[in-house]
């Protein structure tokens, strides 16, 4: 006997993935504009144009929709990031090319600045995410002042974990300034060239990004 396997149903497979991109996007958005508590799934099949039974078999909560969100705004700069350190970038040089990526993505920065906020309580589903995304950058960010220090670029008297987090609460600070900008474009703080002026103002002329 002979048995007959179904035609592979890769239309269906390309159209459900184009779907999750869709939820993804449009929940990425919402998450940013209104935070995590405030949004619903019932809005996010909306504005994708599906059911919400439609979404649910996407993602089965909202907690998961937000992790995949998280997920995959960090695998996009992860691989960016992981690029420019494999053509020769320094830590702090491909620190600022995020920045400047992101400059592009106001959604992204929008995103970032509510969660980040939100997840400051330990009941944000959140909490554990941010709390990992700022030990590992900080840590990034002591590893590259420490090896300024050795090498002797950096200002003596620079404690380079206290360096560390002034450079993320500047990168945080001109988040929420670049948004409040958001009615004059043109005008808009250059979160980038800022962050160089930061580093800069800490490390020798020739230790400062590109």
């Amino acid at each position: 006997m002979t048995t007959t396997v179904p035609p592979h149903p890769r239309g269906g497979y390309a159209k459900g993935r184009a779907t999750r991109e869709e939820i993804l996007d449009s929940a990425m958005q919402l998450f940013g504009e209104v935070g995590y508590h405030t949004a619903s799934l019932r809005e996010v099949s909306a504005r994708v144009g599906i059911s919400h039974p439609g979404l649910l078999h996407h993602f089965p909560s909202k907690a998961a929709l937000l992790e995949a969100v998280l997920v995959r705004r960090d695998e996009i700069d992860g691989a960016a990031y992981q690029a420019d350190l494999d053509a020769g970038y320094e830590f702090f040089d491909a620190l600022v090319r995020i920045v400047e990526r992101n400059a592009a993505r106001p959604g992204i920065v929008e995103l970032f600045a509510t969660l980040s906020a939100e997840a400051t309580s330990p009941q944000h589903p959140a909490h554990r995410y941010f709390q990992d995304r700022y030990r590992l950058i900080i840590a990034g960010a002591v590893e590259g002042f420490e090896r300024w220090r050795d090498e002797g670029r950096l200002h003596e008297g620079v404690d380079p974990a206290t360096a560390a987090r002034l450079m993320v609460a500047v990168m945080d600070g001109l988040q929420v300034q670049f948004l409040m900008d958001v009615d004059t474009p043109d005008s808009r703080v250059d979160m980038a060239d800022a962050l160089r002026q930061q580093i800069t103002a800490m490390v020798s002329p020739s230790a400062a990004p590109r």
